[in-house]
């Protein structure tokens, strides 16, 4: 079974940065897309950035030049830099995998003015 468990969240002043972390355990298979959504009260949830196995990755408009996804086999990794408090949100772990979707829990990311 596929676990998903994301660390690193907390509160930061406008400006600062974070590094969210997420591993994923169990068969995540050797063709897969790891990455990063989050969603803000009353809002939808939104891609952040992904990377995939064959070195593709995305970044929503929003956080390009400020933010940085990296990985490695089974683990993803979100740079959060600029901070600003628009980003305030939780941020979901995503993996997709043999035609499958996967989401960790979520981590609380705030970022005061």
């Amino acid at each position: 079974q596929v676990q998903l468990v994301e660390s690193g969240g907390g509160l930061v002043q406008a400006g600062g940065s974070l590094r969210l972390s997420c591993a994923a355990s169990g068969n995540i298979g050797s063709i897969n897309t790891m990455g990063w959504y989050r969603q803000a009260p009353g809002k939808q949830r939104e891609l952040v950035a992904t990377f995939s196995s064959i070195g593709t990755t995305r970044y929503a408009d929003s956080v390009k030049g400020r933010f940085t996804i990296s990985r490695d086999t089974a683990a993803v990794y979100l740079q959060m830099n600029s901070l600003k408090p628009d980003d305030t949100a939780v941020y979901y772990c995503y993996l997709y995998s043999m035609w499958r979707d996967y989401w960790g829990q979520g981590t609380q990311v705030t970022v005061s003015s």
